[in-house]
């Protein structure tokens, strides 16, 4: 049986704050962040339809970049009062609020600490990551006081199947689970990424139904995709296969680092699934292991794993530690000569 697990703190944050919103009780400052950037945009868009009445945007909603902006400039324009509506939203991007100088710090925590009541305050990092500065005693402390850390993360397996099914029907085109699940596989769980790519194969699919060939055919693969079905290859013994895919990855100038490490981290996932195998252990086993949201890649690594032996496995993990510890420290190094020498190495390994 699966596992349960407690949700985490960021979930829970994610969960009240679209509780709150349902229930118009938007509170004053948040920090929106994460990898999944489309609910992101999403939950900016629906905050600010909650808040700001259509066709006074000019007046109620500002949406600033967080480069030169004052901690000064902001306070004055979160106490400007809303015109013909209850509150203002103001949007700040990538405002590393953990940067600061002690200034601005201590200007903003008052800020923090005394928002109006009709001023929605968002802190939106994007193209900056959020790392909290624990060391920032004071600071730390507003943001845990007055404002709310909410995460948005890539979205739970079946949450994701149902909304690619939403998208598809949108497009009258039909999808059922197993090739939804191929899709998430090739193109990965990050709505950010689907969207362009359900667009693309509802355009191609010729039947009602899509397919996994219609995904095949039109759909760019995320690098991990890529490197299951060169690792796949190798355990096939199919070298040419796996040249070719390798060879495809460097056209595209994939960073032969890039692919190692994939490789790397996907042989690794392998000899646990080869070690799984051998202790008795399950797929549930797996998605702990490796916080998957779906057993659908837990079962494809367990039928990657039974063509192979533990033993292989670890010769295998240790190849790609040696190539990357060459590749970052030898000057001149052949990188992607080294790479495909390493498939040959691997193949000789299997037989």
């Amino acid at each position: 049986m699966a596992y349960a697990k407690k949700p985490p703190k960021s979930s829970e944050a994610y969960q009240k704050f679209k509780a709150d919103l349902s229930a118009g009780t938007v509170g004053c400052a948040y920090i929106f962040y994460g990898e999944e950037s489309y609910l992101r945009e999403y939950y900016l868009g629906e905050l600010r339809k909650k808040l700001v009445p259509a066709g006074f945007e000019e007046f109620n909603y500002h949406r600033l970049e967080g480069k030169d902006l004052t901690v000064q400039a902001l306070t004055e324009m979160a106490e400007a009062m809303p015109m013909l509506s209850e509150r203002t939203l103001i949007v700040v991007t990538d405002f590393d609020i953990f940067k600061l100088g002690e200034e601005q710090r201590e200007k903003l925590i008052a800020l923090l600490e005394d928002i109006p009541p009709y001023c929605c305050l968002v802190f939106v990092y994007d193209t900056v990551a959020y790392k909290p500065n624990k060391t920032m005693k004071k600071l730390c402390k507003a943001i845990g006081d007055h404002v709310q850390a909410v995460e948005f993360q890539a979205q739970d397996s079946n949450d994701l199947i149902a909304w690619i099914a939403r998208r598809f029907r949108a497009l009258d085109k039909e999808i059922d689970r197993q090739t939804a699940e191929y899709l998430i596989f090739t193109c990965g769980g990050l709505m950010t990424g689907l969207v362009p790519e359900i667009s693309k194969i509802a355009a191609y699919a010729k039947g009602k139904a899509i397919t996994q060939k219609d995904i095949d055919d039109v759909a760019d693969p995320v690098l991990s995709a890529e490197v299951f079905k060169l690792s796949d290859a190798v355990l096939q013994g199919n070298y040419d296969l796996a040249a070719s895919i390798l060879g495809d990855l460097l056209k595209m100038q994939t960073e032969p680092i890039m692919i190692l490490a994939a490789l790397g981290s996907q042989l690794r996932r392998i000899y646990t699934a080869r070690l799984a195998i051998d202790s008795g252990k399950d797929k549930y086993w797996l998605m702990e292991l490796w916080d998957m949201k779906s057993d659908y890649p837990a079962k494809l690594l367990l039928s990657a794993a039974k063509r192979t032996t533990a033993d292989w496995c670890a010769d295998a993990v240790k190849m790609c530690q040696v190539l990357d510890r060459r590749m970052k420290s030898e000057k001149g190094i052949d990188a992607a000569g080294e790479l495909k020498l390493l498939l040959v190495r691997l193949g000789a390994k299997r037989k």
